[in-house]
Formats: C-alpha cells, sequence, structure tokens
C-alpha cells in the first residue's frame, strides 16, 4: 500500500534522492550563523539584572531592549529577502551576519540607554531577513519529504543560540562584566562569517537544487511584479492561516525567554549567572521540543497531509494547558517541571507551519515566503512579547504577566483549525496551477 504523497507548489526536490555531504556542510554552516544570530539576540536577557541596575531601567525600559530587535526584524525582513531573492542568497547571508555582529560590539561599547537601544535596533536590521533567506537555502537542496523536520531543526538552532547566549553569556557577565558578555557574542559572530564566506557560494550549491527549481529561481522569481509575488504569497486562506497561526503562538517563547532570568532572579532569589543558566534550560526544551514536534509532525503526516494542521493545534492546545497551570502553582520544583514541559510544546507548531507554507508557496519566491512568515511570527509574537510582558508586569507584577501569555497559543490553535479546513483543495488547486504554468 502506498504511503500518501502531498501534492506541492514547491516539491523541489522530490527527485532528488541522495542527500549529498556538502548540503549537510550548508545545514551546518548555515544553522551556525543562526546560534550566532540568537546569541546576540538573547545575551541581553541574561544581563537584565544588572542593566537594570546599572542604568535604573523600568521593566518596561528593559523589554523594549529586546522587542527592538524583533520589531527590526519584523518591518524588513519582507522587502529584505526581497532584495535577497534578487540579489543573490549567500552573498545576502554573509552581509546580514556582518551586520549584527558589529552591531552586538557596538552594544558592548555602549555607555547608556539611549545608545544601547540603537546597537540593539542595528541587531535586527542585520538578522532581519536571515530566518527567511537561511531556511530557503536550506530547503532548496534537500528532499521535500523533509520539510517539517529540517525546519523544526532550522529554528531550533534560533533556540539553541538563545541557550548559549543567555548560560554564556551570564557566566561571562558574572566574571567580566556585561560588557564582554556582548564582545564575546560578537567576536564568534564574526568568526562565522569568515567561514561562511569561503565555504559557501551559490556555484556550488547549484548543482544540489533541481534544474527545474534553479530555472525557477533564477528566471520567474527574477522578474515577478510586485502583483504577482503577493497573489503568490497570499493565493490561499490555508497559508495566511499558517502565518498568523505561527506568528501568534511565538509570543509565548518570546516572552518566557526574556524574562525567565528575571522571574528566577525575582522569585527563587538566583543570582544574575544562576538565574540566566537555569532559565537556559527552558530554552533548551523548547528546541529539543521544536524538532521532536517537527519529527513527529513529517511522520504523522505521511499517511494524511491534513494531520500536519491537527499536529499544530495539538501541541499549541498542549502548550496552553501546561502553561496555564504552571504560571499558577506556588514556587518550587514542581512548578518549575511543569512549565518546562509547556515550553517543550511552546514552539512545536514552527515546524509545520515551515512546512505548510513552503507546500502552499513556489519555489522561485520561497525566501519571500518564508520572510512572510517571519514577519508575521516577529509583529505577531516575538516583538510584542517582551515589551507587553514588560509593561503588564510594571502594574501587575511579574507573575500576573506571565500568567496571561498562555492564552497566545489557544488563538493559535484556532487560526491553524480553520487552516486545516481548506488546506485540501487549497494545495491542490495551487498545485495544479504550478504545474500549468511549468507546462
Amino acid at each position: 500500500m502506498f504511503t500518501h504523497a502531498e501534492p506541492t507548489t514547491g516539491n523541489i526536490s522530490t527527485a532528488q534522492k541522495d542527500v549529498r555531504a556538502y548540503a549537510w556542510v550548508v545545514f551546518v554552516l548555515t544553522v551556525g550563523l543562526l546560534l550566532s544570530d540568537y546569541m546576540s539576540r538573547q545575551v541581553l536577557n541574561a544581563v537584565f539584572p544588572m542593566l537594570k541596575a546599572t542604568w535604573h531601567l523600568s521593566d518596561t525600559r528593559l523589554g523594549s531592549l529586546s522587542s527592538v530587535v524583533a520589531l527590526m526584524v519584523g518591518v524588513l525582513t519582507f522587502p529584505l529577502s526581497v532584495l535577497a531573492d534578487r540579489w543573490g542568497r549567500v552573498k545576502s547571508i554573509v552581509l546580514m551576519a556582518a551586520i549584527w555582529s558589529l552591531a552586538t560590539l557596538g552594544c558592548a561599547l555602549s555607555t547608556n540607554y539611549g545608545e544601547m537601544l540603537l546597537a540593539r535596533a542595528f541587531v535586527g536590521i542585520g538578522e532581519a531577513a536571515y530566518g527567511s533567506v537561511g531556511i530557503a537555502v536550506v530547503l532548496s537542496i534537500f528532499p521535500a519529504r523533509l520539510r517539517s523536520t529540517l525546519t523544526a531543526a532550522f529554528m531550533a538552532g534560533g533556540a539553541l543560540g538563545s541557550v548559549l547566549g543567555m548560560a554564556l553569556g551570564g557566566a561571562v557577565a558574572a566574571h567580566l562584566g556585561w560588557r564582554a558578555a556582548f564582545g564575546a557574542m560578537a567576536a564568534l559572530g564574526i568568526i562565522l562569517v569568515v567561514i561562511y564566506r569561503f565555504a559557501i557560494t551559490e556555484e556550488r550549491l547549484a548543482p544540489l537544487q533541481p534544474a527545474n527549481a534553479r530555472r525557477q529561481t533564477q528566471g520567474a522569481g527574477m522578474r515577478l511584479s510586485l502583483r504577482s509575488l503577493m497573489q503568490g504569497l497570499f493565493s490561499t486562506k490555508s497559508v495566511v492561516c499558517a502565518y498568523v497561526g505561527s506568528g501568534i503562538h511565538l509570543l509565548v517563547p518570546a516572552a518566557v525567554w526574556a524574562w525567565m532570568p528575571s522571574f528566577l532572579n525575582r522569585y527563587y532569589g538566583m543570582s544574575t549567572g544562576k538565574a540566566a543558566m537555569s532559565a537556559s534550560a527552558f530554552v533548551l526544551a523548547t528546541a529539543f521540543g521544536m524538532v521532536v514536534c517537527g519529527n513527529l509532525t513529517d511522520r504523522l503526516s505521511k499517511h494524511g497531509r491534513e494531520r500536519k494542521w491537527s499536529a499544530a493545534v495539538a501541541f499549541c492546545l498542549l502548550c496552553f494547558v501546561l502553561l496555564m497551570v504552571g504560571f499558577r502553582m506556588p514556587p518550587g520544583p514542581a512548578q518549575l517541571i511543569v512549565i518546562g514541559a509547556g515550553m517543550f510544546f511552546c514552539a512545536g507548531a514552527t515546524g509545520p507551519s515551515g512546512a505548510m507554507v513552503a507546500n502552499l508557496t513556489p519555489p522561485s519566491i520561497h525566501a519571500s515566503a518564508f520572510a512572510t512568515l517571519t514577519l508575521a511570527n516577529n509583529l505577531l509574537g516575538l516583538a510584542p512579547a517582551a515589551i507587553l510582558t514588560g509593561i503588564v508586569a510594571d502594574r501587575i507584577g511579574l507573575v500576573g504577566a506571565l500568567q496571561l501569555v498562555p492564552f497566545a497559543p489557544l488563538v493559535a490553535a484556532v487560526a491553524f483549525y480553520i487552516g486545516k479546513r481548506t488546506y485540501g483543495a487549497d494545495v491542490d488547486r495551487v498545485s495544479a496551477l504550478r504545474e500549468q504554468a511549468g507546462g
């Protein structure tokens, strides 16, 4: 009996039977830069207590230093990703990584809140299109059957980078101060930029991509009008639901990652270094959950293409229930275990969302499609999470603010449920249109 093979508009690697060694080199180095991306982004959270004491900042201002990065990513990800499709994805990646690394060095040199806010804004400018362009490069050279797994693994690299940024940043800050923590993240980024620049080129990627994908990327993707691009990105109800559901459900990890070190510092009496190290365990739980949930989704989807939507709904509901209970429990080991379980599922829909978007958009605009997904992720979840939590925390306390966060995945579950109802018809229709255009 044949397992179900989902027709897609972006089945760019169906005929690619062998995953060559160089493809894995590309994957490792691209994820390596993603680690640097999130280490530069999340090291700030590890030193929140130090900055609060040094510059006498409110929780709202602390939250703004985190949210400004996601805001810049949200505003710029789409235009910069479209430019990357035209200018060259590899060259764009190198330029972006150089910008965020130098901006992180600027954070280390900041002497007041205003300078730090400006440097953090440039971190966001550098990181703006990296997620969308990086995953587009990865998906272009691997089989389509691995999409949920690869998307989840790639995004889990961001979570792992957050772990390293918080843990290593907290350790360095405890011994050498917060400036050294930013400096260490900047140095790592610069080293990786140099390696990527010499190891990966568009010419070496081309043989790994099927001929039809190369023609579409080099031809149609370069000539698309804005109207045609918009039609490709928002052609169905289900792809819009994927964008919305993905963005809203990521409010949870963004809020908890930003404020967990402060939560542990204030309510468990942990020092800055210990709080950052302990908080990194929750980020690690998120990263592990992303990979497990993504792989589980791929396995389930072999026997029914709509099952990726059901999986996304289930992950969101599990997160909602566990965190609703966890943040209402009294401080202690049991509370931390339940919160950790909720964090395992809090970004579980990331892999399914990426696969949904890839399946509902043509490969020639995949960087732009993932830019749209990144835009939704940032504007609906990542950007407002830290600052909204800080604003509420200034009024009702940090615990009260964190108790409201779990309602986000409940809303996301509704969006994914709506998308599931039209997904089958949408993917068949878009696939048929792509075949007609190719013919």
